[in-house]
């Protein structure tokens, strides 16, 4: 019998599961621990259904519970038994000990869409977490993450399950644009902003992850300490906010992508705050200048928790930057590429500004295709696919990129077509909303659909937020979807032959036939 099982996440072992321990650096007691929070949240869910009484509490439990779970978020037993709790307190009722392996057993096809659903419903846990910490909420998405969890331990046919996740992916279309608007409301509209990946000399703080309101509070609470932010990985696009760019000490970005933190944050002499996933497990040259918040969890490290009020006091990372000193010149660094610039900002309505440019140069001719290529990086070797793909784009193609997966490119310097640069950051994977509101103006001054448009979309995927993003785009009727760097393990034969004859999913292959097959060529 195995000690754990979990195939969440696009590196699980063998593409098929990880039952010793996980990849990610999980082990069995905190999967099993996972496997029985999600339990409880589906038990607290049954309970307030089945009294039609949806409480915020238990609304932000169900959200917060479930983003826990989400992959390199929360290695730490202790908490996780207390969101357990906190379940149990708001029920006012024991939960029954069941074993949780209920979820991963049964019927091939019904495992792999219950999954589905699952994991959908854990990467729109993420997006409701930020709306929900901004003060935005909305009711379909809130009392969905009812039906959701109650779904999952009822029984359904192979088509019932289907007109789920669909119905699940236009609900987190609904979610994305609910952060879009909290996002948006708080901070500003983004705007093309350049980034430095050199560090100044001095004190400074890494902040990791997408939690843009964690960002704030630090902004603002580092204001005269003579401390510099960077942002890492995911927060990259919170440069384009002006509310968040507008205070001086925002300084640049640090490193690149989220698998290589553990070697970006080697004896760095500096804090680094951990506001979301994507946390490995660290090292000792730095373990003790690691700091985590909300949802995020690992044994032994330090954890800002935040008040009634929704305040943090991060004044213990600003005392440490000040003690370590930073660096004692400036520090000349890159992305992976060699560059030393990153360009982010271009959200949907960043982009709306340029649409009669854009609109021009694909009636002239000048651009002749857009490639979306974007999504979750990781460390699997296949996932050099991505940066090849990029180059091999023909210059009279427009590059538009969100997620981690683009500090595989964001560096490279490929021209512009009529002052439009090649490629466009449109933000983090929450930024989806963005990139479907920019094929759909597309199609709309177009007069056709956004299947007709010169659009290809090249996805990258690694944990759940990728996978209700993909579950929203198919559910909007999006076709000819290219995505690796595998196909994810929970789906089966049966529902991968579906959602290949229903919307023309395509496995990545090599990035040049991939591209030859695009446009149409030999």
């Amino acid at each position: 019998m195995s000690d754990m099982f979990c195939f969440q996440c696009q590196q699980t072992a063998g593409n098929s599961g990880c039952v010793r321990t996980g990849v990610c650096g999980k082990q069995p007691r905190t999967a099993n621990l996972q496997d029985r929070l999600v339990c409880s949240l589906i038990r607290l869910a049954e309970i307030c259904a089945e009294k039609k009484d949806y409480p915020t509490a238990v609304t932000r439990l169900l959200a917060d519970g479930l983003f826990a779970t989400l992959t390199n978020v929360n290695f730490d037993d202790q908490s996780l038994q207390k969101y357990t709790r906190r379940a149990e307190t708001l029920a006012q009722q024991r939960f029954p000990v069941e074993e949780p392996d209920w979820l991963w057993r049964g019927d091939t096809d019904v495992v792999s869409l219950r999954s589905t659903l699952l994991f959908g419903m854990k990467g729109m846990a993420a997006y409701a977490h930020h709306a929900f910490r901004l003060g935005h909420e909305d009711e379909e998405v809130s009392l969905w993450f009812y039906k959701g969890l109650c779904a999952l331990r009822q029984e359904h046919t192979i088509e019932e399950w289907l007109a789920l996740i669909t119905e699940f992916g236009l609900v987190n279309y609904k979610c994305m644009a609910l952060l879009d608007r909290a996002n948006t409301a708080t901070f500003g509209d983004p705007s093309p902003a350049r980034v430095h990946t050199d560090v100044r000399r001095g004190p400074f703080i890494v902040v990791s992850g997408h939690d843009l309101e964690d960002l704030h509070q630090l902004l603002e609470q580092t204001k005269g300490a003579g401390v510099n932010v960077y942002t890492h990985s995911e927060m990259l696009p919170a440069h384009g906010y002006p509310g968040l760019r507008k205070y001086p000490q925002l300084a640049g970005n640090f490193g690149t992508a989220w698998q290589n933190q553990q070697k970006e944050f080697d004896n760095l002499p500096a804090p680094i705050l951990m506001t979301t996933n994507c946390l490995m497990p660290p090292r000792p040259s730095y373990a003790d200048r690691i700091y985590t918040t909300s949802v995020v969890g690992y044994p032994g490290l330090k954890h800002i928790p935040e008040d009634e009020h929704g305040r943090k006091d991060f004044s213990a990372l600003i005392d440490q930057a000040l003690a370590l000193g930073g660096y004692a010149t400036d520090r000349s660094m890159s992305g992976i590429n060699g560059g030393h610039i990153l360009t982010t900002g271009f959200g949907h309505r960043a982009l709306g500004d340029s649409a009669p440019a854009v609109i021009d140069a694909i009636k002239g001719g000048a651009v002749k295709h857009i490639f979306l290529v974007g999504g979750c990086d990781g460390a699997h070797p296949g996932r050099n696919y991505y940066t090849e793909f990029v180059k091999r784009t023909p210059m009279d193609s427009l590059i538009l990129t969100l997620a981690c997966g683009k500090f595989r490119f964001n560096d490279l310097d490929l021209g512009d077509i009529n002052g439009i640069p090649r490629i466009l950051d449109v933000g983090q994977c929450n930024d989806a909303y963005s990139a479907v509101q920019i094929a759909l103006a597309l199609a709309d001054a177009f007069g056709c659909s956004v299947n007709e448009l010169p659009l290809t979309l090249v996805l990258s995927w690694y944990e759940q937020k990728a996978v209700c993003i993909l579950l929203t785009l198919l559910a909007l009727g999006i076709k000819d979807i290219y995505l690796g760097p595998t196909l994810p393990a929970f789906l089966s034969e049966t529902v991968v032959k579906t959602l290949v004859d229903a919307y023309h999913l395509q496995p990545i292959t090599h990035p040049q036939q991939d591209l030859d097959a695009i446009l149409h060529r030999g």
